[in-house]
């Protein structure tokens, strides 16, 4: 569903003839939603069970982007990715708290797969993008087809995710609480990676139609760029982590990340854009799972609490994002603005030692 909408922003932008300001504004709307609730998501999952706030998550998805594609005015556009984002946010954390039950259970690290499986969503849906925008589909009749496949999917396999919490909420269940300082850093790692990730995908179709002229098929090769490249790094994420540990995984992929950026700033060639955002989305690939399994750990028995806590730090990177992003390149160019990735990564790549358990 994510990476679906994603390829379609550029239609979504000339539907209702948004300047690069109002398109950060709507999508920043998202970010939002997801990081002024996830912690109190948090506490609501807690007493009522993550797989409850996992499946009206995606419930959200599946009803609101259709409406999202026939908006009529930038100020309903913004109403409705707000909403997106409060189910978009909340569930990824209980997909991560599940997660997290899981792993230990297993005794060995498996975050970065179950996230390359939502990454291998994103390749699909990319590829879904890119073939109705070829074939001159409406993003709505797109969206709505995709609901319906998503919404018989969760139907058919929710009672089978397994919720250790679930029915089990005591006196002594968390309620809200800020995250401590170790926390605090974790956080810090996952909001660089996170404003990586956000660019690439949402802005990747438009900076190829800008700079190198693409045609919009082209430019929705950008998201499934991205999207490859993160299933691939994430697939085989546990198995490098497990030879060389998460603090030369996590660091040796902001290095990536910075030459995919060097190659945006000088490219004026659609292959070779398109072969820097798969750099973007493999250096990255690794990063969010495992600030999310190392915040995890941290929790105890309600990990959905420092995994909130981490998540809204780095979703806070999903508001800035779009922001900065969008603003930057009204005041210069897009080129200009991807230059704020290639700091984050060189935060990435300083930061990564705070993952060592």
């Amino acid at each position: 569903m994510a990476a679906s909408f994603a390829g379609r922003i550029p239609a979504l932008q000339e539907g209702l003839h948004l300047t690069a300001g109002e398109l950060g504004l709507a999508l920043l709307m998202i970010s939002l939603g997801c990081v002024s609730t996830m912690q109190y998501g948090a506490v609501v999952a807690a007493r009522v069970g993550q797989r409850t706030v996992l499946l009206a998550g995606f419930a959200c998805w599946a009803v609101l982007l259709p409406l999202v594609a026939v908006a009529p005015s930038v100020l309903v556009l913004c109403l409705l990715l707000f909403l997106v984002g409060v189910g978009s946010g909340n569930a990824d954390v209980a997909m991560n708290a599940l997660g997290v039950h899981v792993e230990r259970r297993v005794g060995r690290s498996i975050m970065s797969g179950l996230h390359g499986l939502w990454s291998v969503g994103g390749v699909g849906g990319a590829a879904i993008a890119a073939l109705c925008a070829h074939q001159g589909i409406s993003p709505m009749r797109q969206f709505a087809g995709v609901g319906v496949v998503v919404a018989i999917v969760v139907a058919l396999c929710w009672r089978r995710w397994e919720d250790p919490a679930a029915g089990r909420s005591t006196d002594h269940t968390p309620g809200f609480a800020w995250p401590t300082r170790r926390v605090l850093v974790i956080g810090l790692i996952a909001f660089s990676a996170v404003f990586v990730e956000f660019s690439g995908t949402d802005w990747s179709a438009v900076f190829l139609r800008d700079v190198t002229s693409a045609s919009p098929g082209t430019a929705a090769l950008g998201v499934v760029a991205v999207a490859s490249a993160m299933a691939l790094g994430r697939l085989t994420g546990d198995f490098v982590v497990r030879r060389v540990g998460a603090v030369a995984t996590v660091r040796t992929g902001g290095l990536v990340v910075i030459v995919g950026v060097a190659v945006l700033l000088t490219t004026s060639a659609s292959w070779s854009g398109i072969v820097a955002f798969g750099l973007l989305g493999l250096g990255v690939s690794t990063a969010v799972p495992l600030t999310f399994a190392a915040a995890g750990r941290i929790g105890g028995d309600h990990p959905g609490q420092q995994i909130a806590a981490v998540a809204t730090l780095g979703y806070g990177a999903g508001m800035a994002s779009p922001f900065l992003i969008g603003l930057v390149t009204q005041l210069s160019s897009i080129q200009v603005a991807f230059g704020i990735v290639g700091l984050l990564a060189l935060g990435i790549v300083a930061l990564a030692p705070r993952l060592r358990t």
